[in-house]
């Protein structure tokens, strides 16, 4: 299975920006680990530039996608609008709740088009949502 991890804007800080909030892990070190616990071909690419966030999920070849859109969840009808037009699923996955965050974070303009939504478990949830694809 052949699966892409795409990050949106300001995750590349991860490690960095607002540990309380995101961990004190960055995703390349989380995602060498992730490698290691998956029989699954992952690929990963992080973009602060929506355009580029959407050209990465109408690549071809790959089996799903798991987006953390980061604020991009909340405003890209553009992202909304290119997950409605692939054909592979995508699973949205969030670091922190975004529902027990500021009042503009609760809507996921991303989440009625994707196959799920995993937020609030940490980095953890991009094994989940790996484990979902495996399980599917």
């Amino acid at each position: 299975m052949k699966l892409a991890i795409i990050n949106g804007p300001n995750l590349n800080l991860l490690g960095s920006r607002e540990p309380s909030i995101y961990g004190a892990e960055s995703f390349n070190d989380f995602f060498d680990r992730l490698c290691g616990q998956f029989d699954a071909e992952l690929t990963y690419f992080q973009s602060n530039i929506e355009g580029e966030l959407i050209n990465e999920l109408q690549r071809s070849g790959f089996d799903g996608f798991i987006l953390n859109a980061g604020g991009y969840t909340h405003t890209s009808v553009a992202l909304r609008d290119c997950i409605a037009a692939i054909s592979a699923p995508v699973v949205e996955v969030h670091i922190s709740n975004i529902h027990a965050r500021e009042t503009f974070r609760h809507e996921s303009l991303l989440a009625p088009v994707c196959v799920g939504s995993i937020v609030g478990l940490g980095i953890d949830g991009y094994s989940l949502a790996v484990r979902f694809f495996l399980n599917k």
